[in-house]
């Protein structure tokens, strides 16, 4: 950049051009100019050219695109050489287990892992036959989660529909299909650990530990696809009550019956226990707490599908949303208060004119 003095010295020489005036028998004006300096010259060439400069030189930052979730299940396995597909996807807010592993036991194409016996609340199964030399597994979570792992489409589409007559509480089907997570996974050779990198899950080649990190990554993942399921209600929550939002700030009455806002109010203390008091997003599962290596790797899924951060954005939600609930409950008592009052005394002055007329007719 030009320093002040140089500055001061190309302002100097630019008011060096001058017109001057002719005298008034003159038609034309003639411009006047005094010789530049090679320093003023130079000084000039510099700053045009700091002020003009082609657009090829300007670089621009690209904008980096931020991770976003599978909406539909691949059309088919990964592409990549080596590589399979890990889905997971939550369908309702509780299975039942029991009738599950019953429908599992009875089918010849899955058998039953009694591997995770200490982890009570999922069942394991895994194919009877295998694709590209890989296994075929099923998680299942009480929770309402399912990861699968190597499973292509097509099977998972039906183990949807059959898990569909053991749900309790089933979520919308269009909430469940924008969250759906889906990663790739294979297997590394020279590793004694496993490990998730670059949005690839990367399995230790020792079979007694790569399963528990399957359990280990489905158990992160499922959490994630509840999290956002919840997120998802959240926001057709905050929709559902905008247009109050809308009569409050423009000072108009509360189009709300106290039933409705009752309704909602439930609606809102069942979301906030559901992720606060019947879920592991505070807490660290059992099943980790003699496991140090398996915790470490927990915590690391869930900080990589940010999940403490998503936990307490939806928390802050939740507060925002019952304080609007309490301003609400608070507006509506005040209404109902007000027309009690006009009532009691409508009657009062219905008692005093009957008492006039009775007077004045005696």
């Amino acid at each position: 950049m030009i320093g002040i003095h140089n500055f001061r010295l190309l302002k100097q020489s630019l008011r060096a051009f001058s017109w001057r005036s002719i005298s008034s028998s003159q038609t034309q004006l003639r411009p006047t100019f005094r010789t530049f300096s090679c320093v003023q010259v130079s000084l000039l060439r510099r700053y045009s050219q700091q002020l003009v400069q082609p657009a090829s030189s300007i670089q621009v930052k690209p904008k980096v695109k931020a991770r976003r979730k599978q909406t539909t299940f691949p059309e088919k396995s990964c592409e990549r050489a080596g590589f399979w597909n890990a889905v997971a996807v939550s369908t309702a807010e509780e299975y039942n287990l029991d009738a599950i592993s019953q429908y599992f036991s009875a089918h010849r194409n899955y058998a039953l892992s009694n591997q995770y016996d200490e982890a009570s609340d999922i069942i394991h199964a895994v194919a009877k036959s295998k694709v590209d030399n890989e296994n075929r597994e099923i998680f299942v979570f009480r929770e309402g989660s399912i990861v699968a792992w190597n499973i292509s489409d097509s099977e998972m589409e039906n183990i949807l529909e059959i898990i569909r007559n053991f749900e309790i509480k089933p979520y919308d089907r269009a909430i469940v299909k924008e969250e759906i997570e889906i990663m790739p996974y294979t297997f590394s050779v020279n590793s004694k650990t496993s490990l998730l990198q670059n949005g690839n899950i990367y399995l230790t080649a020792v079979e007694d530990q790569s399963t528990y990190h399957k359990y280990t990554y489905s158990n992160g993942m499922a959490l994630s696809v509840k999290l956002g399921i919840w997120e998802g209600l959240l926001d057709k929550y905050v929709e559902s009550i905008e247009p109050v939002t809308m009569d409050l700030k423009a000072g108009n009455s509360i189009r709300l019956s106290r039933k409705h806002l009752l309704k909602k109010t439930g609606e809102l203390f069942a979301l906030k226990h559901s992720i606060n008091l019947s879920s592991d997003l505070l807490d660290l599962p059992d099943f980790y707490w003699e496991r140090e290596e398996l915790e470490n790797m927990y915590l690391k899924t869930c900080r990589y599908f940010n999940i403490p951060k998503r936990t307490q954005v939806i928390n802050e939600k939740l507060t925002h949303c019952i304080e609007l609930v309490d301003l609400l409950s608070s507006q509506l008592s005040d209404q109902h208060h007000t027309r009690l009052e006009l009532m009691i005394i409508a009657l009062i002055m219905i008692e005093v004119c009957f008492e006039v007329i009775h007077f004045l007719g005696r």
